[in-house]
């Protein structure tokens, strides 16, 4: 893995781990009716980087709404919708979901226009529809993300030492990895790991990162009956160590995703996945005990 993206996995399970990420906790009291007034604020806009974003995180609402406005699509409809709230986002939202239907996206913004406008019972079934509509999407996961707070938000890193890997399972892999971590396309990912681990099915990195894939913010726990397991049949094998630490992380059980990163270490000293270990360890310091 590049050093940049090393960094930035310890900088976010870091953050994960002493409660510095908080895009997934919008929602307290997920499936109660409330008759809220207005949320004070602007919601997010879970869309792609753009300028207009940028003006519209800096609270710039009027100049984010003029670039929105000059394109028809989707996603730039839907940021000229929110420019303007509430001045008819919600009614707007709710026509962009009806012209558009079957999009996580628009799903997605619409529990969060019904959410910023008190009514937590039908922002949460916008986001189990945004969930549903489109599950091989980054919009489905941030939609589970808001339904399921508990958890940390996003998906949790698959880290992989390329140049170790099998050739005839590499490639796969890294495809897999790549839709994952970067696009969260995690059908997608899940078909390529698994595919990858079925040309090595001894291998504890391939088999390690098939069980992290497991992961859902709906089904946190899927992981942990593999990666058990993988850690009695590889002892001394540092990646199954680290991805257990990291799920554990994930997870919020943050002392004990510290005990395997610490065996991530000792098992395979100098190794990528000792390394990574060390570097997350000193990110969390005496931090993040709990």
């Amino acid at each position: 893995m590049a050093s940049r993206r090393v960094l930035g996995i310890v900088a976010l399970c870091a953050a994960v781990a002493v409660g510095g990420i908080v895009g997934g906790t919008l929602l307290q009291s997920r499936g109660e009716h409330t008759s809220l007034p207005l949320r004070k604020g602007v919601p997010p806009l879970e869309l792609p980087s753009s300028a207009a974003l940028r003006l519209y995180d800096a609270g710039k609402l009027q100049q984010a709404g003029a670039l929105y406005s000059q394109s028809h699509a989707l996603a730039d409809e839907i940021g000229a919708a929110f420019s303007r709230w509430p001045d008819g986002t919600l009614d707007t939202m709710k026509s962009l979901v009806s012209s558009h239907p079957g999009s996580s996206l628009a799903e997605l913004q619409l529990g969060l226009a019904y959410y910023w406008s008190g009514d937590d019972t039908e922002a949460v079934l916008s986001w189990k529809a945004a969930a549903k509509a489109q599950p091989d999407s980054p919009y489905a996961v941030v939609a589970l993300d808001f339904l399921h707070p508990d958890v940390a938000p996003g998906l949790p890193p698959i880290v992989v030492d390329a140049p170790a890997i099998a050739a005839p399972a590499r490639r796969l892999l890294l495809r897999g990895v790549l839709a994952w971590d970067r696009e969260q396309r995690t059908v997608t990912a899940r078909r390529l790991i698994d595919a990858a681990a079925k040309r090595a099915p001894n291998d504890p990195a391939v088999l390690a990162a098939a069980a992290v894939a497991l992961y859902s913010p709906a089904t946190p726990l899927a992981p942990f009956p593999k990666l058990g397991p993988l850690s009695g049949a590889y002892p001394r094998a540092s990646v199954v160590r680290l991805d257990l630490g990291v799920v554990l992380l994930w997870t919020r059980q943050v002392a004990k995703g510290k005990v395997q990163l610490r065996l991530a270490v000792s098992e395979q000293p100098g190794s990528v996945y000792a390394r990574q270990a060390t570097r997350i360890l000193q990110a969390l310091g005496p931090r993040g005990s709990k």
